[in-house]
């Protein structure tokens, strides 16, 4: 197969020639190197990849050149390769435009010439945008298959779990296709008891049937057990708060681990395009910003344990150990609940019967693509219900968004609203409530009412993906922190005290709780499971990374009472 193309143009020779130099040098290996002088030597170029069924990576224009300017040539070949990553060389002068192209023709990066010394200025940017197109780029597919049925639940967990754990597959739906030579030649050949399905192919022709989680894992390679029993952090929880403690906490010297129920990223890594984000100006996606952060994690040292869960935790001073879902236990001076939140259910007649079956908790990006052209429901009104129909939207003919509310203001970001309200096929329901779902093999029709007018209506749907709060997971605690009423743990000041009390009942050490320490000491809580925390990334993120610098102190603490110990008994 052909090296993936970087295609560079620039009406300037001199700087022409540098930019093929310095490509050249870094990324030849990898890369085949295209050059043009002007922007129709360029497209003529970008046409000709396309013919010989080659692919362009990055497509790297300067913005000044006659008869066609950058933005105008990046927003033609685009066309032809929506996939490549667009940077725009400009001067000082031209940002304005730049800015101007993030939006028009959704600009991943511009540089400002010259870009000397490239190591600096060029390389870190470049090598950024071409891992994020490696990681999206689909090649002649030669990896994982799944095969089975649209609307079996197995089917749509199988596909989650390597979706959210970035392996790559190809989906083979049987629904509706038994007249494709291709999937009967299938079936007669290899697949021939369909009482099996899902079923996983592996490229060396080994097979899984209707694996479980663990299994899958297994033949995957991923860590599902601890490599030790000791560690300096355990972090609960693999979502912003607890990828951006492990990040921080192995960077400065912590022995890690972190242990995650499904994949990393948690509700923030099903997000399907998070604009907010500071430092990425066209946005990205939330497995972009979780593949990214494991990625980091990993090269400090940390260890992910996944898919496992924590099932309690017990304490023998100064120790916190922790129960693992198989049964083993791992021991630590420390731990960061960072479990984070699962999707509320909806309590309406039918959903339970059709769930995985139409009806799905969550984004449910691996479903975007079986909704094309079909007429899909989004319930809820906060961001996440946005970013949803938003990306439900690229494929569907029809979104429509179900609010008990009057409207989105109250919950969602303005940039969010103001996309709902340009985007042609999304309409939004307000004061309704979905009362039933319908169907048999599958949802069919769900049944509306309007809370103001009284009236009901039942409607056809092929899809339904509900947003409606969370709950934490905090029940594995089994009360061993303080919580509010809801499950939310509490920290530092917000723990309840006795009238009068500087301390929290019971509290053993003879200091006050850390802004973001439990009202067990050594135990700390970040993210959305933390009472009264906010909903966002970035907060999260935050959180996470400050939490290590109270943890650091906890060690200290612990490490001048074994001193005083110690001193004690000489």
């Amino acid at each position: 197969m052909a090296k993936p193309a970087l295609l560079a143009v620039d009406d300037e020779p001199e700087v022409l020639r540098s930019i093929e130099r310095d490509l050249r040098r870094k990324y030849g290996q990898r890369y085949r190197i295209v050059r043009a002088e002007s922007g129709a030597m360029a497209l003529d170029a970008v046409n000709r990849l396309k013919e010989r069924a080659e692919t362009v990576a990055l497509l790297l224009a300067d913005q000044r050149m006659p008869v066609m300017s950058g933005v105008e040539f990046l927003a033609q070949a685009t066309q032809v390769f929506p996939s490549a990553k667009k940077v725009l060389l400009t001067a000082y002068a031209d940002t304005n435009a730049a800015i101007a192209a993030i939006n028009q023709v959704r600009l991943d990066y511009y540089l400002l010439k010259p870009w000397d010394p490239p190591e600096t200025h060029l390389y870190p940017v470049l090598d950024d945008l071409l891992e994020d197109w490696r990681a999206q780029y689909k090649p002649p597919f030669d990896g994982l298959r799944v095969v089975g049925y649209r609307w079996s639940p197995h089917s749509h967990a199988v596909k989650d779990f390597l979706g959210r754990n970035f392996f790559p597959y190809e989906w083979i739906d049987l629904t509706g296709r038994d007249e494709d030579p291709n999937i009967r030649r299938l079936l007669e050949n290899e697949l021939r008891d369909t009482a099996n399905f899902p079923v996983v192919l592996f490229p060396d022709g080994a097979r899984l049937e209707r694996p479980e989680p663990s299994a899958l894992a297994d033949r995957l390679g991923l860590q599902t057990s601890a490599g030790t029993s000791f560690y300096d952090l355990v972090i609960a929880g693999g979502g912003p708060a607890g990828l951006a403690a492990a990040v921080y906490g192995a960077s400065e010297g912590l022995k890690t681990a972190l242990i995650e129920t499904e994949a990393p990223g948690g509700q923030a890594g099903m997000s399907s395009r998070i604009e907010n984000y500071l430092g990425f100006p066209s946005g990205l996606t939330g497995s972009d910003l979780a593949r990214r952060a494991v990625t980091q994690a990993r090269r400090f040292g940390v260890e992910i344990i996944s898919p496992q869960t924590v099932s309690g935790v017990r304490l023998e001073d100064p120790y916190r150990i922790v129960r693992l879902g198989d049964g083993s236990e791992i021991t630590s001076h420390a731990l960061l609940i960072a479990s984070g939140l699962s999707w509320r259910k909806l309590n309406v007649p039918g959903l339970d019967r059709l769930t995985g079956k139409g009806v799905y908790y969550g984004a449910a990006l691996t479903e975007a693509v079986s909704c094309r052209d079909e007429h899909v429901f989004v319930i809820g009104g906060a961001n996440s219900a946005g970013q949803g129909a938003m990306h439900f939207a690229q494929y569907a003919s029809k979104v429509t968004m179900i609010l008990r509310a009057g409207s989105l203001t109250k919950s969602m970001s303005r940039y969010l609203i103001d996309q709902i309200e340009a985007a042609p096929n999304i309409e939004v329901l307000t004061h309704t409530e979905i009362t039933q779902a319908l169907g048999e093999e599958h949802l069919e029709c769900l049944t509306l009412r309007n809370s103001a007018t009284g009236e009901t209506e039942t409607v056809r749907a092929s899809a339904m993906f509900i947003f409606i709060g969370a709950t934490p997971h905090t029940d594995w605690l089994d009360s061993l922190l303080a919580m509010d009423e809801r499950g939310f743990i509490y920290t530092g000041p917000d723990i309840p005290r006795e009238d009068g009390k500087r301390l929290p009942r019971g509290w053993k050490v003879d200091r006050e709780p850390f802004l973001l320490e439990t009202s067990v000491p050594g135990i700390f809580a970040a993210g959305d499971v933390r009472h009264n925390s906010v909903k966002r990334v970035a907060s999260a993120v935050g959180a996470g990374s400050i939490c290590v610098q109270m943890i650091h102190e906890h060690l200290a603490h612990l490490s001048r009472l074994a001193e005083r110990a110690a001193a004690a008994h000489s």
